[in-house]
């Protein structure tokens, strides 16, 4: 099929089924080609980095809000909505939160305090232009003999940060949809765990809303039975269920990161070409399938031009795991997708 132009985007294709997001940085809003891509195809925004604890809140007493206010303008430009990511994650925290002033873990109570004002600042900023926020991400251990992941907000508060940040978030604005957001939700023995989590949090009444499936994939996973089980399984708790950080990877899934190996070409063959192609079309048909719960799918960047996979986890290993090209035009995973077969 020789490469053309959409004559309308994803967002009009699935207009009766959910809103088509992508993950965008500030840079990405100046590039006026990029800028007319995600006008065109999308009417969901995340911001990929911007909002994360690290980049938006580097000092005790200072925001960063620059980057992350840029990305909300130009939402409210252009009428696209924004899910906000994410406000409480192991990962691109700064090194002050969990620190008393002689550089020993902080208590519970500084710790949760931290967390409230911080929840409480970013939630009230952007309070009427952020439909939805990833609250707690990533919480669940990669090993599978764990419950929770052993991070400093667990080591610090047990588990009870998890829930407090659903209450701070929903205080700050009850109107936001509230999310837990995780990966490899659909390998049976963590979906297990995410789900006995999720469970205990509804039950206990916790203002959770809906659960994201960020949908880290590749063309060997996950299979149709395992994606089916996950939403069944998410959604039979009254959770709204979102496709957060779709993007699927042309080679097998990897969390360490490592360095390029002799022979690894980083070239997009066409059987790989057909493999993502058939993959793409297979998650978007269960997805069509059960529009009754899902309530939004995100791309994780918005073409093979940058993804974040090209330096994760091999570093200088490209990859091209979404629906446009280097040069932004369409590749044939884009047509799979827009085919209702």
């Amino acid at each position: 099929m020789a490469q053309m132009v959409p004559s309308k985007g994803l967002k009009d294709y699935y207009k009766g089924y959910f809103p088509i997001g992508v993950a965008v940085s500030a840079r990405d809003l100046k590039d006026p080609v990029e800028v007319g891509l995600i006008i065109g195809q999308f009417n969901s925004l995340t911001p990929e980095n911007a909002m994360k604890m690290g980049p938006i809140h580097p000092q005790e007493n200072r925001y960063n809000w620059k980057d992350a206010d840029s990305i909300v303008a130009f939402a409210q430009v252009h009428g696209l909505r924004v899910r906000g990511h994410n406000l409480c994650w192991h990962e691109q925290t700064p090194k002050w939160l969990f620190r008393d002033s002689a550089g020993g873990l902080v208590t519970k109570e500084v710790l949760l305090k931290r967390l409230k004002d911080h929840i409480t600042a970013v939630v009230t900023r952007y309070k009427g232009k952020i439909y939805a926020w990833d609250v707690v991400n990533e919480a669940i251990d990669d090993d599978s003999t764990n419950f929770l992941r052993n991070s400093l907000w667990y080591q610090v508060c047990g588990e009870d940060f998890i829930a407090e940040a659903f209450e701070y978030a929903h205080k700050a604005d009850p109107s936001a949809i509230l999310f837990y957001n995780d990966y490899n939700t659909e390998r049976p023995e963590k979906r297990k765990r995410v789900y006995s989590l999720l469970k205990k949090l509804v039950d206990a009444k916790v203002p959770i809303n809906g659960v994201g499936i960020q949908a880290h994939w590749s063309i060997y996973e996950p299979t149709p039975g395992d994606l089916e089980e996950t939403i069944k399984e998410f959604s039979s708790l009254g959770l709204k269920v979102q496709v957060t950080e779709l993007d699927i990877s042309i080679y097998p899934w990897e969390k360490n990161m490592r360095a390029l190996r002799p022979g690894e070409s980083g070239v997009y063959t066409p059987e790989l070409e057909k493999k993502q192609e058939a993959q793409y079309a297979a998650v978007f048909k269960i997805f069509r399938k059960y529009r009754n719960v899902i309530t939004g799918v995100t791309f994780w960047n918005i073409s093979d031009r940058h993804t974040w996979l090209d330096n994760y986890p091999v570093a200088g290993r490209k990859n091209y795991p979404l629906l446009f090209d280097q040069n932004l035009l369409p590749k044939k995973a884009y047509w799979s997708v827009v085919d209702f077969k």
